[in-house]
C-alpha cells in the first residue's frame, strides 16, 4: 500500500496516476525487474546533503550520481550522500529507502536527472518496497517543480 500522506495528497488533488505492485524488492534494479520495467524508466530517489541541507536527487535506476556535475548544477560547495540515520525521520510514513520524489511534501528540494525529464512517463517508489507509482513526467513536474540537471 502506498504511503498514506502520498496517497491522500495525490487523491485529494485528483492527480492521475497508476500503481504497480511487485514482490518486495530493495534495490532500484531489483524493483525494475520485479515490476517488469526497464531500469532506465524507473526513477530512484537518493538522499544527498548540499552544504549540510538535505535534498533529493532523482535519477534512472541503473545510474550513479556524478557529484562534480551535481555540485556544479546546484552551486553547492559541499555534497555528500546522506545516511539512512540522517533522513529516516523525515519520512515517517514511508519505508526507509522507498521515498517517492515528492520533496514538496517534506520541505525538500528535488533535483531530477535531465534524462528522466525527457521521458513521457516516470515510475518511482510509492513509499513501500512493494509499490510503485507511474504518472506522466509532465504531471510530476507540475506537482513537484524539480530542478532539472545533468548529474
Amino acid at each position: 500500500m502506498l504511503a498514506k500522506s502520498l496517497k491522500e495528497f495525490l487523491d485529494g488533488q485528483h492527480i492521475p496516476y497508476t500503481t504497480i505492485s511487485h514482490k518486495p524488492s530493495y534495490t532500484a534494479q531489483e524493483i525494475a525487474a520485479a515490476a517488469h520495467i526497464p531500469g532506465k524508466n524507473l526513477a530512484k530517489t537518493v538522499m544527498v546533503k548540499l552544504d549540510g541541507k538535505m535534498a533529493m536527487a532523482v535519477l534512472p535506476a541503473p545510474s550513479h550520481i556524478n557529484f562534480r556535475l551535481l555540485k556544479q548544477g546546484t552551486g553547492a560547495s559541499q555534497i555528500a550522500l546522506a545516511s539512512e540515520d540522517e533522513f529516516k525521520g523525515l519520512f515517517p510514513d514511508t519505508e526507509v529507502g522507498a521515498m517517492p520524489p515528492f520533496g514538496n511534501l517534506y520541505g525538500l528540494d528535488v533535483y531530477i536527472a535531465e534524462s528522466l525529464a525527457e521521458d513521457e512517463e516516470i515510475a518511482f517508489n510509492g513509499g513501500t518496497h512493494s509499490d510503485l507509482i507511474k504518472m506522466t513526467y509532465e504531471t510530476l513536474d507540475g506537482i513537484v517543480h524539480p530542478k532539472v540537471l545533468k548529474f
